[in-house]
């Protein structure tokens, strides 16, 4: 009976060992993967950007509400040096103590004040002084204290996806564009109905905005995608292969975070749950406006537009909370 015993504390032993031999390997490889996403000033795309004391961002203590700027830009057709506007931008809340998070994509085309430059749209903030300008604006405008940011370009999201073995999907709506000005690389041609979308048709079906409301819908389709990634990535088999998920994907993300920042992240995100997803400024703080002869969306109310945002953070929509309402003290309009 006690070698019966010893055989099995062996195996059981055996086994732990080579459990933590795996998360030892996972936690290295992912750490190696992730260092090399904040790239040198040398290897950086805003490399030639002077660095500001008053663009920093604020640190991240760990305990406290931490927010992401997400970025995406189209980069085809730039010359050496310069910077292509963030025309995909996105806020990801993440609150350590509640374990919630919320999603605010910004609406490119919403007049703002770049810190040290004339107001402009938002998305030219990151091609006057590179991320954290660009973190600073969106932080003035929002409210927010923006810790960090993640930057890719369209193969940086063709990679990811693909990386993940596509994304099963329902697309609302036929969806077809055509755009000879490059060779029409990057036509979209989507059907209405479930299907499942590789990196290629993910991207068609994010930048989509032909219809309608343009980009007021396009930024919904965008904030609904993300959710279904970072619900993929949350996949066994997927966690069990992030290292080589990473290596597809660093090479085109450029962030300020480091590898134990992401980490540290990372197993917040997993313990946490999607709360809300909103559009930034909601319809009824937006109104068209010309600015300089350029078509821009101004923003009604600045302070009621924070009231808004305070006021989605405090709800969950997975818990049915009611929406936020028009009368609410902070003057904020219903949620997109």
């Amino acid at each position: 009976m006690r070698k019966k015993w010893k055989v099995t504390l062996t195996i059981i032993l055996s086994l732990v060992f080579i459990i933590l031999c795996f998360v030892g390997w996972w936690i290295w490889s992912n750490y190696n993967e992730l260092s090399h996403a904040k790239k040198s000033k040398e290897e950086s795309r805003f490399g030639h950007f002077e660095e500001k004391q008053e663009y920093k961002p604020p640190e991240w203590e760990g305990s406290e509400r931490v927010n992401v700027l997400l970025m995406g830009g189209d980069e085809r057709g730039l010359r050496k040096g310069e910077v292509a506007r963030s025309d995909s931008m996105l806020i990801a809340s993440f609150d350590p103590v509640s374990k919630k998070i919320h999603l605010f994509s910004v609406l490119r085309d919403t007049h703002v004040e770049i810190p040290g430059y004339k107001d402009n749209r938002v998305n030219v903030a990151i091609t006057l002084g590179g991320p954290e300008l660009a973190m600073k604006t969106i932080g003035n405008l929002t409210g927010l204290d923006i810790q960090y940011y993640v930057y890719a370009d369209f193969q940086g999201f063709i990679q990811l996806v693909d990386a993940l073995g596509g994304v099963d999907f329902y697309v609302e709506k036929d969806m077809k564009y055509t755009d000879a000005a490059d060779g029409h690389k990057f036509d979209i041609d989507l059907k209405k109905g479930q299907q499942h979308l590789d990196g290629d048709k993910a991207l068609q079906y994010v930048r989509f905005r032909h219809d309608k409301m343009s980009d007021f819908t396009r930024t919904e389709r965008q904030r609904d995608f993300l959710a279904a990634v970072a619900g993929k990535l949350k996949n066994g088999w997927n966690l069990i292969k992030l290292p080589e998920i990473l290596e597809e994907v660093i090479p085109f993300v450029e962030t300020n975070m480091s590898a134990g920042d992401m980490l540290k992240l990372a197993s917040l995100g997993y313990k946490s749950h999607q709360a809300g997803s909103s559009q930034l400024p909601p319809m009824d703080l937006v109104f068209d406006e010309k600015v300089g002869g350029s078509a821009m969306l101004g923003i009604r109310n600045r302070d009621a537009l924070k009231g808004y945002i305070q006021e989605v953070l405090g709800k969950d929509e997975t818990m049915e909370s009611p929406e936020p309402s028009p009368s609410s003290s902070a003057g904020a309009g219903t949620k997109k």
